[in-house]
């Protein structure tokens, strides 16, 4: 089992971890109703994805 020599400063892990941070989700909008949408999904204000309608009306709502 691989056991480290020696230990790792806070300095060389900091450095490691320092692509860790969190990012804002894409966001983009409906070309239906022009709300804000996450790629790839279904809009849930109108209930339509790439033209179609996916979700009826009382399902929407929810």
């Amino acid at each position: 089992m691989a056991v480290p020599k020696k230990k790792t400063t806070k300095a060389k892990r900091d450095q490691r971890r320092a692509h860790w941070k969190v990012t804002m989700p894409e966001v983009t909008t409906c070309p239906t109703c022009h709300a804000e949408v996450r790629p790839h999904h279904v809009c849930t204000a109108c209930g339509e994805y790439q033209g179609r309608k996916i979700l009826k009306k009382q399902e929407v709502a929810n």
